[in-house]
């Protein structure tokens, strides 16, 4: 099976590599959280660490069954590290593990154990982990490819950019460039889909309906870039003859959000520096999920852009909200690492002067002088600035190294 190079992900472990810091790895099923570490488990072969330093466990495998008790998995560490050089440990889908923070506080006070750790939902990442581990870990975020990285994968291929953004649309995940048909595509999405329900899910939403479950996803999809309500969703279930309390339903969202299959974006007041309390925005992880729910609605380009630009975002930076300045509406503001702001609006084109000004009003509206950037896919006039508002096409800015 080829690889894909992720060099972003694997500079993060190397940053952080031999200092006395859980590495945590989280996302979603099959964003490749397994094979970064593969990735990585080369470099420190590479680098002149033996292979008898490195111990690796994926809890999915079921020879490792027995070790989903903490206790004994922790005899079994300890049985492992019998001479004084640095073991590198991998416990992938640690999840499977219950307290299994206990055993990663165990390992980390050991002077001779560089700890890493991945997981596929929200759970790894619950109240405990950030209660016992507090100030031990750092984390990263495991996406499906990036647009950039999609790219590299498929360079020998010898596609324009414009083709190769046409299929970077349909998905995200590594596995589908291995992969010739539509219909083998489908059938793996349909594959991991049922998994992520099955094993993420539904555990997390109690005596949930499938088919309630499965509605609400589509009602999700459907709404992708628009502002919604729980009450907004329940009445679009009502509508379609679902009867469900908005404890339920929030519930179920709960789950979904808890599965890392979609992502909660919160309203950010411009002006006040505050988060709005309501009317959300929901992203999907991949919109290989649109295309297997929703094969009929393809034609949102616009919304599906949007989905791409906030992942992108979600990659660069640690905090992404949708912005609110006054009666107007900022598609997305992020915050940096060292505390400043940038602004970003997306629009298929702005090559229509009624759609220009629609499209800059927002940022005009924004006062101070972070940047302000204006994405879309014109291939005429894709470049030009504003009184400082910066447009740029959308698959030069996604290449651009972040």
């Amino acid at each position: 099976m080829k690889w894909i190079d992720r060099p972003e992900y694997v500079a993060f472990l190397n940053r952080y590599r031999d200092r006395q810091v859980i590495k945590v790895i989280s996302g979603v099923r099959r964003a490749g959280k397994s094979v970064l570490f593969q990735l990585f488990r080369q470099e420190l072969i590479q680098s002149g660490v033996a292979e008898s330093q490195i111990l690796v466990i994926n809890f999915e495998d079921l020879r490792y069954y027995e070790l989903r008790n903490f206790q004994a998995l922790n005899r079994y560490l300890e049985e492992q590290l019998q001479t004084p050089e640095t073991y590198y440990i991998f416990l992938d889908e640690i999840e499977h593990v219950d307290q299994f923070e206990l055993v990663a506080d165990s390992l980390f006070i050991k002077p001779n154990v560089d700890l890493y750790l991945t997981g596929s939902n929200a759970r790894f990442m619950s109240s405990d982990l950030a209660t016992n581990l507090t100030g031990r870990y750092v984390q990263l975020e495991v996406l499906p490819l990036s647009f950039s990285e999609y790219v590299a994968g498929r360079r020998e291929e010898g596609l324009s950019q414009s083709q190769l953004f046409n299929d970077y649309l349909f998905s995200a995940f590594p596995y589908l460039l291995q992969t010739e048909s539509y219909r083998e595509r489908i059938e793996y999405l349909q594959g991991l889909y049922s998994t992520i329900l099955l094993n993420d899910v539904l555990p997390r939403a109690g005596a949930a309906s499938p088919d309630l479950l499965e509605r609400l996803v589509r009602t999700l999809l459907s709404s992708m870039g628009s502002p919604i309500s729980t009450n907004k969703i329940r009445n679009t279930l009502v509508s379609q003859g679902v009867k469900v309390s908005n404890t339920t339903l929030e519930g179920y969202l709960d789950a979904l959000l808890d599965s890392l299959l979609f992502y909660a974006v919160p309203r950010f007041d411009v002006k006040g520096r505050t988060l709005l309390q309501r009317l959300e925005k929901f992203y999907c992880v991949d919109l290989g999920f649109r295309q297997l729910l929703l094969p009929d609605h393809q034609e949102d380009l616009g919304h599906m852009i949007e989905t791409i630009v906030y992942l992108e975002l979600r990659r660069r930076f640690s905090k992404v909200y949708v912005g609110n300045i006054g009666k107007y509406e900022v598609d997305f503001i992020v915050v940096t690492d060292t505390g400043t702001y940038q602004y970003f609006q997306v629009s298929l084109s702005t090559l229509d002067p009624a759609t220009l000004e629609r499209e800059l009003r927002p940022l005009q509206a924004i006062k101070d002088q972070y940047p302000k950037y204006l994405l879309t896919l014109d291939q005429i006039q894709s470049e030009a600035n504003y009184d400082g508002i910066q447009k740029k096409a959308l698959l030069n800015w996604l290449l651009e190294e972040s």
